[in-house]
């Protein structure tokens, strides 16, 4: 039931990842799943780019880099970091939104959509035994100095993915639903 699907998902990390390589069709099934993503208008905003093999090193790298050219508060720890978890990782997708060049719907309406086509990403992914986890790191402003970006193309953050042994922990919330609704 996808309910139990959608209560069980976890974010799961790059250090949480396990060596297992994922392949082109895994990624290519939970591409899948992002195009079916609800859209108004049917602009279908999402966009991604995928980094798997040696070109998750280049974009360690990059972030890394960028990072550590445009921080005021530059730390060794979130280099070292951004330059691994591209790595450790069986694969990273940049998450971007193209906006309707017509801007026939709110923009909040289109990244809405790409988000609701990376929690299909997402789901799939944990129905397929992948973990999964969006970083959106401020470099991602950046990410056209890396990437072929189309006009009014922006990348909303990357979505990394890796194959994981442990147990995930059970959710929680602050909060019920009940206390989040109002019946009118």
């Amino acid at each position: 039931m996808i309910s139990k699907t959608i209560m069980n998902r976890r974010s799961v990390f790059p250090a949480q990842y396990n060596n297992q390589p994922i392949t082109k069709e895994e990624i290519s099934t939970i591409l899948e799943s992002a195009n079916w993503a609800p859209t108004h208008k049917r602009t279908e905003p999402w966009r991604f780019k995928v980094f798997h093999g040696t070109s998750q090193i280049a974009l360690g790298k990059f972030i890394a880099e960028t990072y550590k050219q445009t921080t005021t508060n530059f730390s060794e720890f979130t280099y070292s970091k951004f330059m691994d978890n591209p790595v450790k990782a069986g694969c990273v997708i940049a998450i971007c939104m193209q906006r309707d060049p017509k801007e026939s719907l709110p923009e909040w309406e289109e990244i809405a959509a790409t988000a609701m086509a990376v929690q299909n990403m997402w789901l799939t992914a944990h129905e397929m035994n992948i973990g999964a986890y969006w970083a959106s790191p401020g470099v991602i402003k950046y990410m056209d100095k890396l990437i072929q970006m189309e006009q009014g193309e922006q990348c909303l953050g990357f979505f990394y993915m890796g194959k994981f042994d442990d147990e995930l922990p059970e959710g929680t919330r602050k909060s019920t639903i009940e206390e989040k609704t109002t019946w009118i």
